[in-house]
């Protein structure tokens, strides 16, 4: 199954679990982040990356001009180990991980949370890639995804046992919206996605695409 498919499985299967009342309450909120156009407001293809530097969730200090250095490098911005549309997006790439290796690039995944649930993360999905722990949400605040969770669903969250707060060590309940770049060794973002809609994220196929395209002009 591509990585679409399986999202959109967990769609259907969300859908068919949840109380009517519940998931017309996500919808809504997922509806009105969509209609107030921030994603079309984030970094995009042409723009300059910010550079950063990130803890990973083994305390390694992670600085993106030095990735660079050595190629590309995929940034995948996901909201957290407790998603369940954010490990099959992590999963999905970590099966890739040996063509993005092969064309000389690298791959880091971005959240809030903190480095000891980043570890988790890493190691729950048993994840080759550095995970890094933007706490504060100061990096994707850079590339215009950063969001408040409104309040109807921050109580969903608290029924589900989603405690975002004890996740990311702040009350700030703010979220990055998914979104996945590649960004080429001058530091320019050649490749954007994201969407306003959690339950959307870039197609593995298409970000070894453009990796190729960069790798066979050089």
């Amino acid at each position: 199954m591509s990585l679409r498919e399986e999202l959109e499985a967990r769609v259907k299967g969300s859908a068919e679990r949840l109380p009517p009342d519940v998931l017309q309450t996500m919808l809504d909120v997922t509806r009105r982040l969509v209609d107030s156009g921030i994603a079309q407001r984030a970094l995009n293809v042409g723009d300059k990356a910010p550079n950063f530097k990130l803890p990973s969730a083994t305390g390694e200090e992670v600085r993106l001009n030095e990735l660079l250095d050595k190629g590309p490098v995929i940034l995948n911005f996901y909201r957290g180990g407790w998603c369940p549309y954010c490990n099959l997006e992590l999963n999905a790439y970590q099966k890739r991980i040996p063509d993005i290796d092969g064309l000389g690039a690298s791959l880091v995944a971005i959240s809030p949370e903190t480095p000891d649930n980043s570890l988790t993360t890493a190691e729950k999905g048993e994840l080759k890639f550095q995970v890094l722990s933007d706490v504060g949400n100061k990096v994707a605040d850079q590339f215009g995804l950063v969001f408040t969770v409104p309040p109807e669903l921050q109580e969903l969250y608290d029924k589900f046992g989603i405690d975002i707060p004890k996740y990311n060590g702040d009350d700030s309940w703010e979220l990055p919206m998914p979104g996945t770049y590649v960004v080429d060794k001058d530091g320019t973002v050649t490749y954007a996605y994201v969407d306003a809609d959690y339950t959307k994220r870039a197609e593995p196929d298409e970000v070894i695409a453009k990796l190729e395209e960069i790798s066979s002009k050089e």
